[in-house]
């Protein structure tokens, strides 16, 4: 099932909708964002949508403005260039996973249920989680679940998981589960998981390099004055955002002219949202959403 979008209506009037632009939506999931889209688009509007899961194209929207694009946002510059768009009047994206995923038992994204360790968010990605697990050297996944799950003792967690894989593979959620049992008190357990499944899950999905890769290109894909309008979830998601849209590059200050004066492509509209009580009410999923929106300079 795909819930409601997060952020509807905040990350849409973002986009400040012209009746004949060009949008993209990069995330198209289960299709809320874009049919809000197309609800405000006339009759010469134009929507793309991206999608890497294969899931995501039973909710494929019949409307002769919209084409879905089953492919990583990490190819949108490609993509759009390949259906005759050089620019766009605005890029919508909704960071994360969605409901459906977490929701899908056999996906293997979720604490809350037994199954193989799989994790990917397109059956074409060659690597799932299973092969993280037991194939990563101790230093490779003692850095994935420092870097992408800010876990403070990865040393011991990719030391209990490496020392594990001499006696046997750890096929299952509840294998690994069960590796780590020492590192699961009931009181955080919840927690702690959900840190190390995140590392898993971005460093099988190459989430922040395709984050950084997709980012880079908004600038050349959008027009003056078109708007970028982002959802993210977690801090290492909504960091490069933030940085992108302040300097136009992730680490170190912008880049300036020969005046001095800061040459970068966005400037930064309006002041960081998130979600109202009232939506949190209906989907808790919106619960760590920020949403940042930005306009071409």
């Amino acid at each position: 099932m795909y819930h409601n979008p997060v952020l509807l209506e905040a990350s849409v009037a973002g986009l400040q909708i012209k009746a004949n632009g060009t949008y993209v939506d990069v995330t198209f999931g289960g299709g809320g964002h874009s049919k809000e889209i197309l609800r405000q688009l006339g009759e010469n509007g134009r929507l793309f949508a991206f999608d890497q899961d294969e899931d995501a194209l039973e909710n494929t929207i019949d409307d002769p403005r919209f084409t879905l694009i089953n492919e990583n946002y990490r190819y949108v510059k490609q993509f759009l260039k390949f259906y005759g768009v050089k620019e766009a009047d605005g890029i919508l994206g909704d960071f994360g996973v969605s409901s459906h995923q977490f929701d899908t038992a056999e996906r293997g994204f979720s604490t809350r249920f037994d199954a193989t360790l799989d994790m990917r968010m397109s059956g074409r990605n060659p690597i799932s989680a299973h092969d993280v697990v037991n194939t990563y050297s101790y230093d490779a996944l003692r850095k994935v679940l420092f870097d992408y799950g800010e876990l403070r003792n990865a040393n011991a967690i990719a030391t209990e998981i490496t020392g594990f894989r001499d006696n046997g593979s750890i096929d299952t959620t509840s294998d690994l589960k069960a590796v780590l049992k020492r590192f699961l008190p009931q009181a955080k357990a919840h927690k702690i998981l959900a840190q190390i499944y995140q590392a898993i899950r971005i460093e099988v999905n190459q989430e922040i390099v395709s984050i950084k890769e997709f980012l880079m290109q908004t600038q050349d894909v959008i027009k003056t004055g078109g708007r970028l309008s982002i959802i993210s979830y977690h801090s290492l998601e909504d960091r490069l955002v933030k940085r992108y849209i302040r300097a136009g590059r992730f680490e170190g200050e912008p880049e300036k002219d020969f005046y001095g004066n800061i040459d970068v492509p966005f400037k930064k509209v309006g002041p960081l949202v998130v979600p109202s009580k009232e939506e949190l009410k209906q989907n808790n999923r919106a619960r760590s959403a920020k949403l940042r929106i930005a306009e071409r300079l």
